[in-house]
């Protein structure tokens, strides 16, 4: 049975200490590597690990350090909220974490199952075309870069022909996820199992190069039941890494920016809830807060978040922000400057805050204006059915503010 972590640092992500700790200077370059902490030093070989703006944990050998998102967000949140904002079809049964505080154990479950469940029966086909040089004809000839490659040459022959195979992008992207969460140090056994069970299975799928993009996919019917585990792979693939070995060391990290996740995510639901009104939603919809000048001098660009169109007219505002409040409760006045700039850009007299936290939704009718700032926080600890519902009831609320005769759909 692989041994658990000896050291293990558990950081809340606003935390503002932390207690000592004593670090080689290989461990404490490769943990300043992953972004998730600053690493200060305070004398005689000691140091403090303080929150660095993400979320997440990494292991370096003996070595856990974990940074927990504010207000009891759990593993299994987090996974969702990734995975939703990719694909609006992504559902909650498919995040296997309600039971478990281990990172690494959440990840690696999930993955196998659904890596599991996608390769169930005949691991998915498709076509790839392929260059090649052939003694024969197969497919088309290359023409030009025949001519290029070899000038005055019969054969071999440049061809492009369509190859049916177990190598195409799905593949590729599930395998390359459960091959990086196989090089994660001390992962529970039962679950390398299963992984491996997976990656056996996908034994002649060619490896992706570190660093390039990830194959671009499309969902279809053909490719349905491996959706599931495509999405939690993305996941895997652009928040960790895990080498096996870093000089001395057996490296894990999954790190993410919950701002860009609560943002993202937002943006997502939003817009899925407003298909149930008229009009249509653009996010980060770009507009001016001053008039064009005559001496054409560069004007102040605003990007809400999102911005739901009617009749072409932007005509409800949202932003979203993933920050504290403060101790009585206020949000930051900067926010309340920014969504009044929105409004009166616009041209608009309601402008909706959207904030991670539990917390009571509040209007806030700006003096000497006609403009309300609406506060609407959303507590990410709730279970996916609760935010969701309060994600439709941001918008149903928002189009309660427009005048009366706008529908909305059955």
């Amino acid at each position: 049975m692989q041994k658990a972590p000896t050291r293990h640092i558990v950081l809340d992500e606003l935390a503002i200490d932390s207690k000592l700790l004593e670090l080689d200077e290989d461990t404490r370059l490769a943990l300043e590597s992953t972004k998730l902490v600053v690493v200060r030093g305070v004398g005689r070989g000691k140091w403090k690990l303080l929150p660095n703006g993400f979320v997440g944990a990494v292991q370096i050998n003996d070595l856990l350090v974990e940074v927990k998102p504010k207000g009891k967000v759990g593993i299994s949140q987090i996974l969702f909220l990734l995975s939703y904002a990719k694909d609006p079809g992504f559902r909650m049964q498919n995040v296997v974490a309600q039971s478990t505080d281990d990172l690494w154990a959440a990840l690696g479950e999930t993955l196998a199952r659904l890596g599991e469940r996608a390769t169930a029966g005949d691991v998915l086909q498709g076509y790839v075309s392929r260059d090649e040089a052939s003694r024969t004809v197969r497919g088309r000839i290359r023409m030009s870069d025949q001519v290029t490659r070899r000038p005055g040459f019969m054969f071999p022959i440049e061809v492009t022909h369509d190859e049916y195979t177990i190598d195409i992008p799905e593949n590729r992207i599930l395998r390359a996820a459960v091959r990086r969460m196989l090089a994660v140090p001390r992962l529970k056994v039962e679950i390398r199992r299963r992984l491996l069970h997976v990656d056996r299975k996908l034994m002649d799928v060619s490896a992706l190069v570190r660093g390039d993009r990830l194959p671009r996919w499309t969902p279809s019917r053909l490719n349905a039941a491996y959706v599931p585990a495509l999405r939690i792979s993305e996941v895997v693939l652009q928040n960790m890494v895990a080498e096996a070995a870093v000089g001395k060391l057996q490296v894990a990290s999954f790190v993410v920016n919950m701002a860009k996740v609560f943002e993202d995510f937002v943006t997502v639901a939003l817009t899925e809830a407003l298909r149930n009104y008229p009009g249509r939603t653009v996010a980060q919809y770009k507009t001016y807060l001053d008039e064009a000048r005559s001496d054409h001098k560069q004007r102040i660009s605003l990007k809400p978040d999102i911005v739901h169109l009617v009749d072409r007219e932007p005509t409800l505002i949202f932003d979203a922000k993933y920050k504290a409040t403060s101790a009585n409760g206020q949000y930051p006045n900067a926010d309340h400057y920014q969504m009044l700039a929105y409004a009166t850009a616009i041209g608009r007299t309601d402008a909706w805050l959207i904030y991670a936290g539990s917390g009571s939704p509040a209007r806030r009718r700006v003096r000497n204006s006609e403009i309300s700032v609406h506060e609407s926080p959303i507590d990410l600890s709730g279970t996916p059915a609760e935010v969701m519902a309060r994600i439709e009831s941001i918008a149903k609320l928002a189009f309660e503010t427009l005048p009366v005769g706008l529908p909305i759909k059955g």
